[in-house]
């Protein structure tokens, strides 16, 4: 059994802006297998180094939730060698999009992957009726922010604010 939904697949790099295809294909999961858990340990730790990997419970709830949506970019091996999230949700002014945690294992970057994850992130984005979608990009991450930009991704003047539940508010 297939760990991806059978919706058509994207193939990376074969955009008119982009390189030559590549191979790389991209999917929505609409399975968690143990292929999954074992990509998303190798990919997490290249994301982030203090979040730890989703296990089953966590991407069960990922892929069966109505507000979020998980593509898998897979070599012409079939090895999944990178992922995205795709929120969707409902506010009163719309509906909204984030693609967000987009990972790239080191060993496939620059063959189309993240292109290919990020098209298809706003192909389903604007096939369920977003108007727009956002993302958020550490200015370290300058290969990822050069695609964002070559994408159609323009950078706003905006400010990022984060709490964190259960810390106590500091009085100035």
């Amino acid at each position: 059994m297939t760990a991806e939904s059978s919706v058509p697949e994207t193939t990376g790099g074969a955009g008119a802006n982009g390189p030559p295809s590549t191979g790389i294909t991209v999917s929505e999961v609409a399975e968690v297998t143990s292929e999954l858990i074992e990509a998303f340990t190798r990919l997490m730790p290249q994301l982030s180094s203090s979040a730890p990997p989703p296990g089953m419970v966590e991407l069960v709830e990922i892929v069966t939730s109505a507000t979020s949506v998980l593509f898998v970019a897979r070599d012409v091996s079939g090895t999944i060698v990178g992922s995205l999230t795709l929120a969707l949700f409902r506010v009163p002014t719309g509906i909204r999009a984030w693609i967000e945690d987009v990972v790239v294992d080191e060993s496939a970057r620059g063959a189309g992957a993240g292109e290919a994850l990020v098209q298809a992130a706003v192909d389903r984005a604007g096939t369920d009726g977003a108007k727009s979608v956002d993302l958020t990009s550490r200015p370290s991450r300058e290969a990822a922010n050069r695609l964002y930009l070559r994408l159609g991704f323009e950078a706003r003047t905006t400010n990022v604010y984060r709490r964190i539940p259960g810390f106590p508010v500091e009085a100035d």
